[in-house]
């Protein structure tokens, strides 16, 4: 069974993607990274990684995180290539133990798929998120990437067709394993949980337009795809969306 076709390619080139290099280093040149003000406050966060990433991919903003005060956890993925349902299964037993030990509810931060998959866990678990963000995460279009990684993609659903543990399989795509999945990725976001879509238009991976949620607030940062997790404007962002906590914020 196919994928379903691709959406508009990124509007930016690919070699964009080799600023990460860059951005990291602007981000620990910083001295706001490595002493943030400590927050007593800071809710806890659970952390879900991009395609083809793992929890490993956040360790620079889960260290970030806990600098300020936050109690964090990572969505206990090595390679974010397994079925949508699947990978739900584990974020959302996650979530909960993390909501249980912080007794408050969480802000869910996920990069590229790792966002999709945290807005679907939001939307179904609204008791447990107060907030959704996301960066870089193509939530209207998830297949609006460029040849490249549509190409991975193509080549792990081919493995899970073929029945290899931990990969998605072209059903994921129209079949019905993980219809409720793109049902849930596309459905208003709860009143009580707050939305961040954070893009960048020089993003070299997914189509920036993907990404505009319309259930979220639109942020925009100069940024690579991959290099969301370590640019230091993203963080800026961050920093003043846990600031202001349950109260109003803009972008």
């Amino acid at each position: 069974m196919p994928l379903p076709p691709a959406g508009p390619p990124p509007v930016a080139p690919l070699y964009g993607e080799l600023r990460y290099g860059l951005e990291l280093a602007r981000l620990l040149a910083d001295r706001d990274f490595h002493r943030p003000a400590s927050r007593s406050s800071d809710p806890a966060v659970l952390l879900v990684p991009g395609f083809m990433a793992g929890d490993q991919s956040l360790r620079a903003l889960a260290r970030w995180l806990r600098r300020r005060g936050s109690r964090t956890m990572g969505a206990g993925i090595l390679l974010n290539t397994d079925c949508a349902e699947r990978a739900l299964e584990g974020i959302e037993s996650r979530l909960r133990r993390l909501a249980e030990r912080a007794d408050d509810r969480v802000v869910l931060i996920g990069q590229s798929r790792g966002g999709e998959l945290a807005r679907v866990a939001a939307v179904r678990n609204p008791d447990l998120v107060s907030t959704i963000v996301m960066l870089g995460s193509p939530v209207l279009h998830p297949l609006s990437v460029g040849p490249a990684v549509l190409g991975a993609v193509r080549s792990v659903a081919r493995l899970g067709d073929l029945g290899v543990p931990g990969m998605l399989s072209s059903e994921c795509g129209d079949g019905p394993c993980c219809a409720a999945f793109r049902e849930d990725l596309l459905a208003p976001l709860p009143p009580a949980v707050r939305g961040a879509a954070i893009y960048s238009r020089s993003d070299g991976i997914v189509a920036w337009e993907a990404c505009l949620d319309p259930y979220a607030e639109h942020i925009e940062v100069e940024s690579s795809h991959g290099g969301m997790s370590v640019n230091l404007d993203v963080y800026r962002v961050l920093a003043r969306i846990l600031d202001e906590g349950e109260g109003r914020w803009t972008g």
